[in-house]
């Protein structure tokens, strides 16, 4: 029997890297509107709470929020245009995901980018092997991470009982995220944050590898 059978996962930093494609659309958006670029590096610390945020984090301080508005109004499109360009999955994830399926684990994203987006990336990269994915719908009325009802309510349509389900993260979002939620959290090492950055918000058990995955699901 498998200790967990529900396994939700951040998406950015997680299962894919983004980085690339994110930096891309970030600095093509800061020089439309005549603010310098950023580096990859600044970048990375800025994800992890949703495109709205990355934008207020990328644009020059003391912009104005109309302004960083109109920045974040371009990134989207060419985002949604290019968001493939460099994106792929960390090294090994399909083959554990294509593992946890056959062992009959329920797969689902939870992600605080633009929910289009994610629905249309899970279902590019991962093809046949999420049971749902849900993205950011603030519009809706559903708060982003580390607010706990986008994985409560999956966690709902997925039928999952809490005692067997896990959250999978990079970040101290997910952490938050996953104790919100009252479930346990396996960080990944390989995403946006250090493991000493997590160990310092919390984080416990890590997976070093994609395949550790598999082996934490087991009895």
């Amino acid at each position: 029997m498998l200790r967990y059978d529900t396994i939700i996962f951040d998406l950015d930093g997680t299962l894919l890297d983004t980085l690339d494609d994110l930096m891309e659309a970030t600095n093509y958006a800061l020089a439309q509107m005549g603010y310098p670029s950023r580096s990859r590096e600044e970048i990375q610390s800025f994800v992890g709470n949703g495109v709205a945020k990355l934008m207020e984090r990328a644009v020059p301080a003391g912009t104005s929020p109309d302004q960083t508005a109109r920045a974040l109004e371009i990134f989207k499109p060419y985002y949604e245009l290019h968001r493939k360009d460099k994106t792929a999955p960390y090294p090994g994830i399909l083959d554990a995901l294509q593992t946890l399926r056959s062992k009959g684990c329920k797969l689902a994203v939870v992600s605080n980018k633009f929910d289009a987006a994610v629905k249309s990336l899970a279902q590019d990269y991962f093809p046949g092997l999420m049971d749902l994915a849900a993205g950011e719908n603030e519009a809706g009325g559903i708060p982003k991470k580390p607010s706990p009802i986008m994985v409560l309510q999956t966690m709902a349509a997925l039928g999952a009982d809490p005692a067997r389900s896990v959250y999978v993260g990079d970040s101290d979002v997910d952490l938050q995220t996953a104790k919100n939620a009252g479930l346990p959290c396996i960080s990944v090492t390989w995403g946006f944050r250090s493991q000493d950055f997590l160990i310092q918000h919390g984080a416990s058990v890590f997976a070093h590898h994609p395949q550790e995955l598999v082996g934490f699901m087991q009895a």
